[in-house]
């Protein structure tokens, strides 16, 4: 099976620039309601996914024992997102990818991001659509 029967063209897709400022990147997020988002370079590369947990860490951050650092809320109009760490990576799979790494890549992300050849974000694949589709197809043969 081809897994680009699944994908949702980054057209569709809300997405991130990396030297977006904090704030911009939570007034994005904020906007479409979304908990992960992916992030891409001006170029169009996939640089990773970032979420709520990495904005609240970054702006309220302890080491080890010592006691939590706040980050002034002006610095999220200077601080860019490639200054973010992010927290969990969303492993992209290549647009040429088995269903079967498809589905292994979904069992612990919400989505996958989908990337070319050359490392280009194209779109993602959300959890949903591929759940939806082996129920369906469950479904009809019953």
């Amino acid at each position: 099976m081809n897994i680009a029967h699944f994908l949702t063209h980054k057209s569709n897709v809300a997405y991130l620039y990396n030297d977006f400022t904090l704030r911009q990147a939570l007034e994005k997020m904020k906007h479409h309601g979304y908990t992960a988002i992916p992030v891409i370079s001006r170029e169009g590369q996939y640089i990773g996914t970032v979420c709520e947990g990495d904005f609240l860490w970054y702006l309220v951050r302890g080491e080890g024992n010592q006691p939590l650092q706040q980050i002034d809320v002006q610095d999220v109009e200077t601080m860019q997102l490639s200054d973010l760490p992010f927290s969990r990576q969303y492993e992209p799979v290549n647009i040429t990818a088995t269903i079967d790494t498809l589905i292994d890549k979904a069992v612990t992300q919400n989505f996958v991001p989908v990337v070319d050849d050359l490392g280009s974000f194209i779109g993602i694949i959300t959890r949903r659509d591929i759940l939806r589709y082996f129920y369906q197809t469950v479904s009809q043969q019953e």
